[in-house]
């Protein structure tokens, strides 16, 4: 064996054979010992960024939704974020109108709607989505319209009048009517984002309590649809809420699938409940548009492969929902628009999804995985095809050397050169290669 170069074998993976000599393996696999079914990978472009796509020609809009939503040539993902009457403040992108803007003149009135089809670009994306296959369409909701709050603005925090509980839930069961017609079926429904934090956009205050009794008015009226809740700042945060749902069965019974964010705090495991979870939002902090691999500034593309994994593994979470897609500036986004040039980029952040969502389909199933070498993170899933997806983070310094694949085996490679680029399975050995992810399919239909 070549110095500084770790042998690694795995067990009980279809295709791949013990360790020579009796060696102990450093990775291994466990088929047989199942974890969550994962729902797939997603984005938000919510907030009007599906307009910069506009400012783009035919051929290259073409290319970033292939790119987000092809399961062969980009990312495959799987889950698209909708936002309902949510704007920024201060941004060229700040009037996102709301479908009913104006108050019909009270909770009990009749509504008077507006929809234009459109809905700021997001219908058409959906649309497009829909033609790649996704078929989970997420309607989140920043806050309800001025009138119906405290405060009497859709921003700046505020909360629910209560007398308007009845007819905001008609509200947002409305809005995802408007997207049947437009032949989208909006699949999964949430009346809150980040409850628990004030901002100068569209927000609105919901405490534990008060969103667990508002999933009670909810359910009901949204019937064949995933009522969701509840989009908490922080992983940790998101406990508070899904214990007031869980505590109280008719709330339970209403929530089909707990959300947190990781703004506040990060995934460090699974939150309290038996039903399906998600990391519904997430992008890291920065200063500067940033398409490396590694560079230790904390919003790279290595530093979104290990939230990933962290997520699917420490948090047991069925969905990673990634922030924005695209957008423009110093952003942290997947990519970047200049809509003023009408060119984009690809960060190497985008790299490190795809290699998930890609590989990793709806309704695949995460199996036992763990590993001897402290450098190495490793997850596997098992796909409704037949084939197992091993996820390898090699965040050491060193090469190492995954020894006894054999079959039809598959592997990628993503880092600072590499995106998703096939490397040899040849001689039965995959090299894992240092600070990189390395995805190893094997079996299969691909």
């Amino acid at each position: 064996m070549l110095r500084g170069v770790v042998a690694v074998t795995l067990l009980g993976l279809t295709g791949v054979s013990p360790a020579p000599h009796g060696d102990p393996p450093a990775v291994t696999v466990r088929e047989h010992i199942r974890h969550q079914e994962i729902d797939g990978f997603g984005i938000s472009q919510a907030f009007r960024r599906n307009e910069l796509l506009e400012a783009l020609t035919p051929a290259q809009r073409r290319e970033i939704l292939d790119l987000w939503f092809h399961p062969r040539k980009g990312a495959g993902l799987s889950i698209l974020r909708l936002g309902i009457g949510s704007s920024p403040a201060g941004s060229p992108y700040d009037h996102m109108v709301s479908h009913q803007p104006e108050d019909p003149g009270g909770p009990d009135a009749p509504p008077r709607y507006v929809w234009d089809g459109d809905d700021n670009s997001q219908v058409w994306v959906a649309k497009e989505a829909q033609r790649y296959g996704v078929k989970r369409f997420y309607a989140n909701a920043w806050s309800a319209p001025g009138y119906m709050k405290d405060n009497g603005d859709d921003k700046n925090g505020g909360t629910l009048k209560p007398e308007w509980a009845k007819a905001y839930a008609r509200y947002l069961v409305d809005y995802t009517r408007f997207y049947k017609k437009e032949g989208i079926r909006i699949t999964d429904l949430a009346f809150t984002n980040e409850p628990d934090y004030t901002a100068v956009y569209a927000s609105m205050r919901f405490t534990p309590e008060q969103a667990a009794a508002f999933v009670k008015v909810l359910g009901p009226i949204a019937r064949g649809m995933n009522v969701v809740c509840c989009d908490s700042f922080g992983w940790d945060e998101a406990r508070a809420y899904t214990r007031a749902i869980e505590a109280d069965p008719e709330a339970r019974r209403w929530v089909k699938v707990h959300t947190g964010h990781t703004y506040a705090s990060r995934v460090d495991g699974p939150l309290p409940t038996n039903r399906k979870v998600w990391m519904s939002e997430w992008n890291p902090d920065g200063t500067t548009w940033n398409e490396n691999w590694d560079d230790g500034s904390g919003y790279d593309g290595m530093t979104i492969a290990l939230a990933v994994h962290d997520a699917l593994t420490l948090g047991q979470a069925n969905a990673y929902v990634y922030w924005f897609g695209a957008s423009r500036g110093a952003t942290r986004a997947l990519m970047q628009i200049d809509d003023t040039a009408g060119t984009y980029r690809v960060a190497k952040r985008f790299w490190a999804l795809a290699a998930y969502g890609r590989f990793i389909r709806p309704g695949a199933v995460r199996v036992e995985a763990a590993s001897g070498n402290p450098a190495l993170k490793v997850s596997a899933f098992r796909n409704r095809d037949g084939s197992t997806v091993t996820q390898v983070i090699n965040t050491g310094a060193e090469p190492v050397v995954w020894q006894g694949v054999r079959g039809r085996a598959t592997a990628y490679l993503t880092d600072s050169t590499h995106d998703l680029a096939p490397v040899p399975t040849a001689g039965g050995s995959v090299t894992l290669q240092p600070r990189s992810l390395t995805t190893v399919v094997v079996g299969g239909h691909r």
